[in-house]
């Protein structure tokens, strides 16, 4: 393991550095940065190489840790894993994705809008489209009807589709809640290698710069600062660790990683709110700028949070999974028996 985070971070460093200069907002797909991650096999590491979960969260942590500008989770870990599933062909190389939306069924065609759909112009695009009872896939051709970016300026697509029913391949509705716990689970591991970014650059800014003769990391109100984030950060990661070692034990279909995500979901979306903040206070009005290298981390983390589900979402889940228990202090304590 120590091996492929090496390599990872090596591949991230060398792909930050590369960005000095270019314009951050909007973003663009770093096509030197796939390359690379397909020369290296990690572009698809779980679905063509004997890897799991904890392998592909050392891949999502350390990228992010670098604000790689590539849909990895989403070529990876969703849309490759609903391909196999749904037995449906994809590009043997190059960078996937995925719509999902709520769909219905009108004279045999299958009509409905996905939003917020992550690099539609620079992969092939996988629908997940899903009905009263069943979930629907297959490769959407059309360009997307609308363009935007979110916050940190990646790019996202809205696609309003109708397309025949029989050119998809029909699984289960039970599939569309497994690859939404995918991409929960991924954002969460996401999010703390960009908590970890922005961390470490608070902690550079606050030791190089001098205020009133001394460091800033020397007064007692910034250390309080510096030891808030890092106990947010900390906590958050533990619940993400958590959601990793239950994935690897028991998959992703399990009531056990379906608990364990839905915690980490919580956990980190209470701590982006607080670690961004004294991030960008710390650093003054220089964090605030889009040229700062901390505005890569913390708007990627802020927009993060809110994708497969808001932190509020994931709260009330949490809420009624706990109240549903014959015994619900013990799914406090621990998490639920695997199915």
């Amino acid at each position: 393991m120590n091996e492929l985070e090496q390599l990872v971070a090596d591949i991230g460093e060398r792909s930050l550095e590369a960005r000095q200069g270019r314009t951050a907002y909007p973003d663009a797909f770093d096509e030197q940065l796939w390359k690379t991650l397909e020369e290296t096999g990690l572009s698809r590491l779980t679905s063509s190489e004997d890897a799991g979960p904890e392998e592909a969260a050392a891949v999502l942590a350390g990228l992010a840790r670098h604000a790689a500008a590539v849909p990895i989770a989403e070529t990876d870990l969703l849309a490759m894993w609903l391909a196999a599933k749904a037995g449906v062909g994809v590009p043997e190389s190059g960078p996937l994705t995925v719509a999902l939306a709520d769909a219905e069924l009108r004279d045999g065609n299958l009509i409905g809008t996905a939003h917020d759909v992550p690099w539609p112009h620079s992969a092939a695009v996988m629908l997940a489209a899903k009905t009263a009872d069943a979930l629907h896939v297959g490769l959407l051709t059309d360009a997307p009807t609308t363009e935007t970016v979110n916050l940190a300026g990646e790019p996202r697509g809205t696609f309003t589709f109708e397309v025949e029913a029989s050119t998809t391949q029909t699984l289960d509705a039970e599939v569309a809640d497994e690859l939404n716990r995918r991409g929960a689970w991924a954002r969460c591991v996401q999010i703390i290698g960009a908590l970890d970014a922005a961390r470490d650059l608070t902690v550079a800014h606050t030791s190089e710069r001098v205020q009133f003769g001394r460091p800033l990391a020397k007064f007692q109100a910034v250390q309080h600062s510096l030891a808030e984030m890092a106990g947010e950060i900390e906590r958050a990661r533990a619940a993400t660790d958590l959601a990793v070692v239950a994935a690897a034990d028991f998959g992703f279909e399990s009531a056990a990683t379906d608990y364990a995500v839905t915690t980490a979901k919580v956990a980190t979306g209470r701590a982006v709110g607080s670690v961004t903040t004294i991030a960008h206070q710390l650093h003054g009005a220089i964090g605030a700028t889009v040229e700062h290298r901390l505005w890569l981390f913390t708007m990627r983390a802020r927009t993060w949070i809110d994708d497969f589900g808001t932190t509020t979402h994931h709260a009330r889940r949490l809420g009624r999974i706990v109240l549903a228990a014959d015994d619900p202090w013990q799914v406090v304590v621990s998490s639920p028996e695997p199915r």
